[in-house]
Formats: structure tokens, C-alpha cells, sequence
């Protein structure tokens, strides 16, 4: 009788220089290699400095692409599908905004050895959050899109949500995820106060009083102001 050899488990089968599988398909070598080394810090936390930022750009890579695959699915009326990737992409936002925590373990002063070598390098260069001020106006249109074809003000969707349950949950989705935006600026703002001050120039000769500003941006204001609407319809009845 044939016998077949026992697969050796132990020795990977993907391409690549790796000691194993789980390496190579992660390229955890290239992966590892982004960061400066310790021949190349001007400060040891350097390494917390670019692990922060380059982790949250991961994670932001995967939020724009789900949020912009929703409004592919919104263009074909796949409202569930599109709400399944909504949900995923405001807990990336989630992650990115808790990730924060760790900048502020830093020493201030510390700091200012770190920031010398960052030239005009900026959080409003971050090709995640690029991506993510592009596909989110279209997200918004999709679902208004929708929103008319139902002939539904902004208003109703609320007032009539348990006969529109699918527009109501995609509302709240959108709603969500501004505001999941918002709450990183917030988080973003108070970290740079407390790690720099409130009342500097940033490494783009940006003030940071222009951070606390954007606090206030909204990318879907008619949907905050139906709560205003909703608070003065029920007044009425």
C-alpha cells in the first residue's frame, strides 16, 4: 500500500526569505524595518513616536477603503453590506483615536529632541486622513441618494425610522462616523496641547489653535440639525 508523508508543518511554503509563513505573508521583515534604529534615534522614543502614527495610517487605510466599498454598495441600493463596513470602519476610527493615549507618555521636553528631526512633517500631510476627507463627502451623497428615492426629507427618515429601518441605521451610521472623526480631532487637539502647548506654531507653521478650530467641522451637518429640527417638531405635537 502507498503511503503518504506526514506534511511537515514546521517549514513555511509561501515565497519569500522569512523563517516562517505567518512572516512572509505578513512581510513582518519590511514591516519591522520602517522604523529607525537605535544607532538612529536622536531619542529612544522616536520608536513609540513613529509606531503610534505609522499603526494609525494602517488602520486608517482600512477604514477609507471600507467606507469607500460601502458607497460602491450604497450605488447599488446594498444598504446592509454597506452598513456591515460602515460599522467596521468607525471602530478603525476607534483605534486610531486610542492610540493617542501613548503619545502622552512622552516627556514634553523629551519631545522637543524628537521634533527636531521631523522637518515640516504634519499631521495634515497623513495620507489616511486624505483619503478619509475624500470618500466621506460621497458617502454622504450616496446615502441621500437613497433618502430621495424614498421621497424622505432628512426629518422623516427619524420620524418614520421604524418604517424605514435600513435608511434610519444608515443615518446613524454616517452620524456615527463624523462623529468618530470629531472625537480624534478632540483627542488629537488636547494631546498636541499637552505634549507642545496650546498656543504654538506646529512643524508646518501651522498654530495649533487651528486644530482646536476644526473641532467644530462636521461632514454631514443636516444630520446633526435634525436633532435640532426633531427637539422643535415635538414641541409642536
Amino acid at each position: 500500500m502507498a503511503t503518504h508523508e506526514a506534511e511537515d508543518f514546521s517549514q513555511p511554503v509561501l515565497p519569500g526569505d522569512a523563517g516562517s509563513d505567518y512572516e512572509r505573508y505578513l512581510n513582518t521583515l519590511g514591516l519591522l524595518a520602517l522604523q529607525k534604529g537605535p544607532d538612529e534615534w536622536v531619542h529612544r522614543d522616536e520608536l513609540l513616536f513613529q509606531v503610534v502614527h505609522q499603526s494609525s495610517e494602517l488602520w486608517l487605510k482600512l477604514a477609507w477603503n471600507d467606507v469607500e466599498e460601502a458607497v460602491a454598495h450604497l450605488g447599488r441600493d446594498e444598504g446592509e453590506a454597506a452598513l456591515r463596513l460602515l460599522r467596521r470602519a468607525a471602530l478603525c476610527l476607534v483605534y486610531v483615536t486610542t492610540q493617542l493615549d501613548m503619545l502622552e507618555q512622552m516627556s514634553p521636553w523629551e519631545y522637543q529632541e524628537i521634533r527636531k528631526v521631523l522637518g515640516h512633517g504634519s499631521g495634515f500631510d497623513s495620507p489616511g486622513w486624505r483619503e478619509i476627507r475624500r470618500v466621506t463627502p460621497a458617502l454622504g451623497q450616496a446615502f441621500h441618494a437613497l433618502r430621495e428615492q424614498e421621497g424622505l426629507s432628512v426629518v422623516d427618515v427619524y420620524v418614520r425610522g421604524r418604517e424605514h429601518e435600513l435608511l434610519y441605521q444608515l443615518a446613524e451610521a454616517l452620524l456615527e462616523w463624523d462623529e468618530r472623526i470629531s472625537m480624534w480631532r478632540v483627542r488629537h487637539y488636547k494631546v498636541v496641547a499637552r505634549v507642545i502647548g496650546d498656543s504654538v506654531v506646529g512643524t508646518q507653521g501651522t498654530p495649533v489653535e487651528v486644530l482646536g478650530r476644526l473641532i467644530h467641522h462636521t461632514f454631514f451637518p443636516e444630520l446633526w440639525r435634525a436633532r435640532n429640527d426633531l427637539t422643535a417638531l415635538s414641541k409642536e405635537t
